[in-house]
């Protein structure tokens, strides 16, 4: 069977280059169209695409995994690959964290710990399955976040690509448990370990 992505996956990666290549300030009219034969994330195929991603994500639509491997393929080659995926991550985060109703985000963030914790643990595994196809478990006061299949893997020197979803998790740790600790990249795919996984230190949790 086709392995497949949320589509909000793919949508981050790009919303991430649209951002990054998008410079500060005002342009004046006549050095858009310039900008945008320079910079690969205001090009029009960038803006369909982000367009297609966007009308799947309002669908509950899924892609094809290979698509969200040849996108972070792509950004890997940019000298600012690290940069542009640990944007894609929060953004995904972000846009994650969204979808928990708004009274629940409320109780995670006022109950009691010992209500709170296990609330937003299941939260994290639930956002994690759907987005990330990764499995989230707590072992103690860490929260192991698995990835059988990385899209990231191996896209940019060294252990670059692992970083979206680094910062995919300690985003989401910071948005449901007000969590700021370290993420350690304990296993990688890349290195013959098998599934790659990163653990998250929720021991300073405001929860």
């Amino acid at each position: 069977m086709l392995a497949t992505v949320d589509a909000l996956l793919p949508l981050s990666l790009l919303e991430a280059v649209r951002d990054v290549d998008t410079p500060e300030g005002v342009l004046e009219a006549e050095f858009v169209d310039e900008l945008r034969n320079k910079r690969f994330g205001l090009s029009d195929t960038v803006y369909t695409q982000i367009k297609r991603y966007s009308e799947a994500v309002r669908k509950n639509q899924r892609t094809a995994q290979d698509e969200a491997v040849a996108l972070a393929r792509l950004i890997g080659r940019r000298p600012d690959a690290e940069a542009v995926l640990r944007a894609a991550g929060r953004y995904l985060a972000h846009e994650a964290y969204h979808t928990v109703p708004a009274l629940t985000r409320t109780m995670v963030r006022v109950l009691p710990s010992f209500v709170a914790r296990p609330m937003a643990l299941r939260r994290v595994r639930r956002l994690a399955q759907r987005y990330l196809n990764a499995n989230v478990r707590r072992v103690g006061t860490y929260v192991l976040l698995e990835v059988p299949r990385s899209v990231t893997l191996g896209v940019a020197p060294g252990s670059t690509g692992c970083t979206f979803y680094e910062a995919t998790l300690r985003e989401l740790m910071r948005l449901l448990v007000g969590a700021t600790g370290a993420v350690e990249h304990t296993r990688c795919a890349g290195r013959g370990e098998g599934a790659c996984e990163w653990r998250a230190d929720w021991r300073s949790a405001s929860v």
